[in-house]
C-alpha cells in the first residue's frame, strides 16, 4: 500500500509553491518488497573472530594492502565499509562470519596514519572491563569507568600505565556514545580501543562519519568475562607517533567543537546576564530566579546538533576550511553574529523542549528531572517563553554585522517554524483529547513534519542565508529537512521502545503516554480485527500501564511495525541523499550527506537505567 505525504503541511504563511509541489511529490511505501541496508537484522553471524593467530594476522595484511587503494578524502560510513569489508573476504575467499573482524581491519589502516600523527597527550585508550580477572577482581567502578589499582593481575594494569605514562586519556568501561562526547569536549583527537565486536558495532557509526582517527583491537569473543586478544596488536600502536605525512581526512569534529564552544567558552560573552550577573545573593532574588534558570537550562545538556547545523552550513558556503584540517585542528573561530544566531536555534528549541516536556508530562530531560516537575508548571512555562525571547534577542543584536535584511529573512524563518511547532504540538495534543479518533499513518506523518523538520530548516536556512543569497536553496532546503526531520521522528519512536541514559530514562514512555505515533498508526492500519480491539482498549487507558506497553509490543511486533518504521527511515534517507545530490558547492553537498548519516543513524543504546517508577511494575508474560 502507498500513501501520500502531499498533506504533510498545508502552512502557507512561509512555504513557497515550488515547496508545495516538493511535499506533494514526496510518497511513502509502507510494504517494501524486501529489507533494505538501514532495517532490523541480526549481524550475529558476522562477527566472527578467526580462531587461529596465523589467519587474523594474514586478514590483518590482507587489510593493510587493501587499504592503500581507498580515497582518504572523507571518511566513510558504515554501509561503505561493509563494502569494503566484503571486497577484501572475496579477494581472500573467506567465509561472511568473518564480516565485522575484516571491517574494523579496513578501518584501522584507513586511519592508522592519522592515529599515529596524534599526539600522546591528544589520545585515548578504551579498555573493556571484560578484560579483567572476573573472580577477584579488586577494582571498583567509578564514574570514569573501572578505577584499576594497578595490582598486575591483568592486561588492564599493563596497557593502563604505559599509556599514563605517555599522555593518554585512558577509560576502563564499555563503549558508549559518551567517547564522542568527550571528542567534542576538547580534550582528545583520536582513540586506541579494545573491545568485542558487538561493542565495536555500535560505535562505529558516528565516530566513523565525523571522521575521529580510529584503532580498534578486536577481542577474541564477546562472552564478556575473561576475554583475550592479539596483545602484540596494541603494542604496534600504543608506543607509536610519527609525524603527519598526507592531508588529513575531512572532519566535522573541530565545527562540532565550535557549536559546543559557544555554550562551554563564549556563552556569558554572546549572552551577557541582566538580572543575575552580579553577586551570589542576586541568583537567589525573585527578579533573577526565571533568567538564571533559563541561562541554565540553555547553558547545559543536549548534543547542541541544531547550531552545529547552521555553524557548518555558514562554513560549507564559504569554503569550507573549518572541515578540511583534519580531526586534530583548532576550533574555528566564526564571526560572533553568525555564533549569536547558531545559539538563538539552540534558545529556540530548547524552550520548545520545556513546554513539550509539560504538554506530555515527560519526567526526564537530558537525565535528570524535566523543568516542570523541578519547578512547577508555571514556573517552567515562563522559563520556555524566557527562552524564546533570548532567541530573538539573539537574532536581532546580529543585525549590525549580518544586516537588517538578512537578520529579517532568519527571524521570519525561525517565526515561520516556531507557528508550525505549535501546529504540530497542537495537532498531537488534539488526538490525545480524543483518543477514540482513528489514526492514519498520514496523520502521524503530519504531525512528524510539523514539529521536527522546522527546527533543521532554520538551522539550515541561517548558516546558508548569513554565507550569502540563498534563492539557489529554496527549494531544496525545506524539502530535505522534511525527509530528515520525519526520519529523525520515526527513529526516535523506535528508540523510545528502547530507552537512554541520555534523555528519556524509561523505555515505552511515549506509548505509556498515548502520544500518536507513526507506530500507533501502522499497527491500527494492519491489525486484525481482534488485534485492532485490544489497540481500542490500549487507546482508552484500559489497565495498568505496564500491562499496556506489554500489549502494544505484542501487536506491533505481530503487525511487523518496526520493521515497517525503519524501512520508511531509509526510504527518507534515500529522498534527503537524492536531494543532496544535486548540490552545489562540493562542501554544502557533503554537509548534507554527513546530516543525513548523522541524524538517520540507528541508535545503539546501552540498557535505559532503572528509575523507581519502574520498581513496582508487574511482570508481564507475553
Amino acid at each position: 500500500m502507498t500513501i501520500s505525504t502531499s498533506d504533510y503541511d498545508r502552512d502557507e504563511s512561509s512555504d513557497t509553491t515550488a515547496v508545495a509541489e516538493a511535499e506533494r511529490e514526496m510518497e511513502v511505501d509502507l510494504e517494501l518488497p524486501k529489507r533494505r541496508d538501514g532495517a532490523r537484522r541480526s549481524t550475529s553471524h558476522l562477527k566472527a573472530v578467526p580462531d587461529t593467530l596465523e589467519l587474523r594476522e594474514l586478514i590483518k595484511q590482507r587489510a593493510e594492502e587493501y587499504a592503500r587503494g581507498l580515497n582518504r578524502a572523507k571518511p566513510f560510513t558504515k554501509n561503505e565499509l561493509e563494502t569494503c569489508g566484503r571486497e577484501l573476504l572475496a579477494q581472500m575467499e573467506l567465509p561472511e562470519k568473518y564480516l565485522g573482524f575484516a571491517m574494523v581491519l579496513v578501518g584501522n589502516f584507513f586511519w592508522k596514519q592519522q592515529f599515529l600523527a596524534i599526539p600522546f597527550n591528544r589520545r585515548m585508550l578504551l579498555l573493556p572491563h571484560c578484560l579483567k580477572h572476573a573472580e577477584g577482581c579488586p577494582a571498583d567502578y567509578d564514574e570514569f569507568g573501572l578505577d584499576c589499582e594497578k595490582c598486575g593481575a591483568c592486561s588492564i594494569a599493563d596497557y593502563k600505565v604505559r599509556a599514563e605514562q605517555l599522555g593518554y586519556k585512558v577509560l576502563v568501561a564499555e563503549g558508549s556514545p559518551i567517547v564522542l562526547k568527550i571528542i567534542v569536549s576538547g580534550h582528545i583527537d583520536a582513540i586506541l580501543g579494545v573491545s568485542c565486536l558487538n561493542v565495536l558495532e555500535k560505535a562505529i557509526d558516528k565516530v566513523l562519519i565525523a571522521g575521529v582517527p580510529s584503532y580498534a583491537i578486536p577481542l577474541h569473543s564477546g562472552d564478556c568475562k575473561n576475554t583475550s586478544l592479539d596483545e602484540s596488536w596494541v603494542w604496534d600502536v600504543l608506543e607509536k607517533y610519527e609525524e603527519p605525512q598526507s592531508q588529513p581526512t575531512v572532519s566535522y569534529v573541530p565545527l562540532m567543537r565550535a557549536s559546543n564552544e559557544l555554550f562551554e567558552k563564549h556563552f556569558e560573552r554572546l549572552l551577557p546576564r541582566v538580572r543575575s550577573k552580579g553577586k551570589p545573593a542576586d541568583l537567589e532574588s525573585p527578579l533573577a530566579i526565571t533568567e538564571s534558570a533559563a541561562y541554565d537550562w540553555l547553558a547545559h545538556g543536549g548534543k547542541r546538533f541544531r547550531p552545529f547545523i547552521t555553524l557548518a552550513a555558514y562554513d560549507a558556503a564559504t569554503g569550507g576550511k573549518a572541515i578540511s584540517a583534519g580531526a586534530g585542528d583548532s576550533v574555528p573561530v566564526f564571526p560572533d553574529a553568525v555564533c549569536k544566531v547558531a545559539m538563538a536555534i539552540e534558545a529556540f528549541h530548547k524552550a520548545s523542549l520545556v513546554h513539550d516536556d509539560i504538554q506530555d508530562d515527560d519526567q526526564y530531560r537530558y537525565g535528570r528531572e524535566t523543568l516542570h516537575r523541578k519547578h512547577g508548571i508555571g514556573s517552567a512555562i515562563n522559563i520556555g517563553d524566557h527562552l524564546i525571547g533570548l532567541g530573538y534577542r539573539l537574532v536581532s543584536s546580529a543585525r549590525g554585522e549580518v544586516g537588517a535584511e538578512i537578520a529579517a529573512d532568519i527571524t521570519d524563518r525561525m517565526a515561520a517554524a516556531h507557528i508550525r511547532l505549535c501546529d504540530g504540538q497542537g495537532a498531537e495534543m488534539a488526538w490525545n483529547s480524543a483518543p477514540g479518533r482513528a489514526l492514519k499513518p498520514i496523520d502521524a506523518l503530519q504531525i512528524y513534519a510539523l514539529k521536527t523538520s522546522p527546527a533543521f530548516e532554520a538551522a539550515l536556512f541561517a548558516g546558508l542565508r548569513m554565507a550569502g543569497p540563498i534563492d539557489a536553496y529554496a527549494e531544496m532546503v525545506p524539502t530535505f529537512c522534511r525527509h530528515l526531520g520525519v526520519g529523525f521522528q520515526i527513529l526516535n519512536d523506535l528508540k523510545d521502545w528502547e530507552g537512554d541514559n541520555n534523555n528519556k530514562l524509561i523505555a515505552g514512555q511515549d506509548a505509556a503516554s498515548l502520544r500518536p505515533t507513526l507506530l500507533l498508526a501502522l499497527a491500527f492500519e494492519a491489525a486484525s480485527p481482534a488485534q485492532r480491539q485490544e489497540l481500542d482498549q490500549v487507546v482508552r487507558g484500559d489497565g495498568p500501564p505496564a500491562l499496556r506497553l506489554g500489549r502494544l509490543r505484542r501487536v506491533f511486533e505481530a503487525c511487523g511495525v518496526f520493521d515497517k518504521a525503519e524501512a520508511l527511515v531509509e526510504k527518507s534517507r534515500a529522498r534527503a541523499e537524492a536531494l543532496a545530490d544535486e548540490v552545489q558547492p562540493e562542501s554544502l553537498r557533503q554537509l548534507l550527506y554527513f546530516l543525513v548519516d548523522m541524524v538517520l543513524a540507528p541508535e545503539n543504546n546501552e540498557p535505559a537505567i532503572a528509575t523507581p517508577e519502574l520498581l513496582s511494575l508487574p511482570v508481564i508474560a507475553v
